[in-house]
């Protein structure tokens, strides 16, 4: 068959699929997320095989472009959301969901895997999956201040997640050859401040032309240029492009004079590559992973859910107090995806010897939290809404 006959009946039979999981999201208890990606599952190698091989190679660009708008989407929310006091709020509740988390997985997997493995599995457990996140939760109306809490938690712990990620790395080279050293560190500091650097860099200019460029297709197509070349520069110096996208949209919020502009243009067309990307991702993923990983992966599916639920929870009710919100937060950040593969395989890399762990643990793992996790996460936002919260009933999305 034509290979462009090919890629358009597949792009289009993939987009109609997006469109009839957005139908049954709605009136079924599964998200539209875990029903692309249970479709993707379906259809992809694992089960009937139905996708052509020139699929396979789309992942990597519609995974890239998704994450990078969704960075670009939740930057702008973490400024225009929260007032100064609200992120130091934000903050500390992230700072106390990696931590915890990091800190009982951890604990957890030791007796299993030794102190070097637990360490390294523990430090890529708090990462979150951006883009599952963001669209269970802004697909749900009316959540208030808990959704906004939500998505600013989901871009704080991919920051300070990786900030720790590296020391945890360092630290585990040093525990291996007896020696310590820097360069886990430095590479770590090195993605974190050059990303921040880029995204304002990128974000200034774009700043710039928002007030200077009309409404409707120019304002697109200036969103769209500026945010994959975003994307594509951090990717080419090694930076981490979510970041980077986060950044940029966090500069374009604080200082466009029609800052809402990109970001509505960026919406529009948004929703067309995560049907792409998450149909691909489920045609990617490796169920029988979830069996290779064992009593270890088993473990570290338990600990990584109770740490979550115990360290976001505990952590909002710390600084909020005891309430609905507080209890379901936890919940509602269970999905994992990309970000943990990223750093599954840094770490492999790094860590030769433990190669053979860390990936089988961290792919059956998101195997989980990907399918089981948005539908969590829509069960959470789903009881807070039940009973709103009359002080914080504004709905997230307009």
């Amino acid at each position: 068959m034509d290979l462009t006959a090919v890629v358009l009946i597949t792009i289009g039979g993939i987009l109609l699929a997006g469109m009839f999981a957005d139908f049954l999201g709605r009136h079924t208890p599964l998200p539209r997320v875990t029903l692309l990606l249970l479709v993707g599952v379906l259809v992809g190698p694992e089960a009937l095989d139905l996708l052509p091989p020139q699929t396979r190679a789309w992942f990597g660009l519609t995974g890239c472009l998704a994450l990078t708008m969704v960075g670009f989407l939740l930057g702008g929310r973490l400024v225009t959301d929260f007032g100064e006091a609200g992120r130091t709020r934000l903050a500390w509740i992230t700072i106390m969901k990696v931590s915890g988390t990091w800190l009982l997985v951890s604990v957890a997997l030791w007796p299993f895997t030794g102190l070097r493995l637990a360490l390294v599995l523990g430090a890529i457990a708090p990462a979150t999956a951006p883009a599952a996140t963001v669209d269970v939760i802004s697909s749900e109306r009316g959540l208030g201040r808990f959704g906004k809490t939500v998505l600013g938690v989901v871009a704080l712990d991919d920051i300070l997640g990786l900030f720790l990620f590296s020391l945890v790395l360092s630290a585990v080279e040093s525990l291996g050859t007896g020696l310590p050293t820097m360069a886990g560190l430095f590479h770590g500091l090195f993605e974190i401040g050059g990303s921040v650097l880029l995204g304002v860099g990128l974000g200034v200019p774009m700043a710039f032309l928002s007030g200077r460029i009309r409404p409707g297709e120019p304002t697109l197509v200036e969103a769209l240029g500026i945010v994959t070349l975003c994307g594509g520069i951090a990717i080419l110096l090694g930076l981490s492009f979510i970041l980077t996208a986060l950044v940029l949209g966090a500069t374009v919020a604080l200082r466009a004079e029609h800052h809402e502009r990109p970001f509505h243009a960026i919406q529009q067309i948004e929703w067309p590559f995560l049907v792409l990307f998450f149909f691909l991702a489920g045609a990617s993923l490796e169920p029988r992973a979830l069996w290779q990983a064992g009593l270890v992966g088993v473990v570290y599916v338990l600990s990584r859910a109770v740490g979550t639920w115990l360290s976001s929870s505990g952590g909002a009710a710390m600084i909020d107090g005891a309430g609905r919100e507080s209890f379901w937060l936890g919940l509602a950040l269970l999905p994992q995806a990309g970000v943990a593969l990223g750093m599954a395989l840094v770490a492999s890399d790094r860590l030769p010897d433990l190669k053979g762990s860390v990936l089988p643990v961290v792919l059956g793992g998101t195997v989980f939290f990907e399918i089981v996790g948005p539908w969590l996460a829509r069960l959470a936002a789903r009881r807070v809404r039940q009973k709103p919260n009359p002080a914080a009933s504004s709905d997230l999305v307009g």
